[in-house]
C-alpha cells in the first residue's frame, strides 16, 4: 500500500462530500428563496395553490415566507461566498429573514397584533443583525484577520 493511498481516499471523500453539500445546498436556494417570496408577495395564492391550512391568515401565510427568505439567503450566502465564515452567513442571512419578517408586519399592520410594538422591534432585530453582518465581513481588512480566521501574529 503507497503513502499517498489514504490522502488520496481522504480528498475524494471530501470532494464528494463537499459536492453533496454544494448541490443540496443550491436545491434548497432554489426552493425556499422563490416560494418565499411567492408566499410574501402572492400569499392568498400561496395559500390556495400549495398551503391550503385553513383557515387562510395572510399573516401567518407571510411570516412563512419571511422565514423561508431567510433560510433561502443563508443558503445562498453559504453557496456564493465559500469564503465567509459561519457566524457571517448567520447574522447576514437571518438578517435577510428578519427584515422581510419586519417587512410583513408592515404590509399586515390592519391584520391584529400590535404593529406599534412588533414592527419597530422586529425592524430593529433585523438591522442588528445586517449591521452585525455587514461589520464582520469589513472586519477582515480592519483588524488584520484573514478571510478563514485570526492571523496567527
Amino acid at each position: 500500500m503507497n503513502a499517498t493511498q489514504p490522502t488520496s481516499s481522504r480528498s475524494i471523500v471530501r470532494y464528494s462530500s463537499d459536492r453533496v453539500a454544494r448541490t443540496a445546498a443550491a436545491l434548497g436556494t432554489l426552493a425556499f428563496l422563490p416560494f418565499g417570496l411567492w408566499a410574501m408577495i402572492a400569499p392568498r395564492s400561496f395559500f390556495a395553490q400549495l398551503a391550503a391550512f385553513h383557515p387562510y391568515n395572510q399573516h401567518f401565510v407571510q411570516d412563512i415566507g419571511a422565514f423561508q427568505l431567510g433560510i433561502g439567503a443563508v443558503l445562498a450566502l453559504a453557496l456564493l461566498c465559500p469564503g465567509l465564515d459561519a457566524l457571517s452567513v448567520a447574522l447576514i442571512g437571518s438578517g435577510v429573514g428578519g427584515a422581510a419578517h419586519a417587512l410583513s408586519h408592515m404590509i399586515g399592520h390592519d391584520l391584529g397584533g400590535t404593529p406599534t410594538r412588533d414592527t419597530p422591534l422586529f425592524s430593529v432585530i433585523a438591522l442588528v443583525l445586517l449591521v452585525a453582518g455587514g461589520l464582520r465581513l469589513a472586519a477582515p481588512a480592519i483588524n488584520g484577520r484573514s478571510e478563514t480566521g485570526p492571523s496567527q501574529h
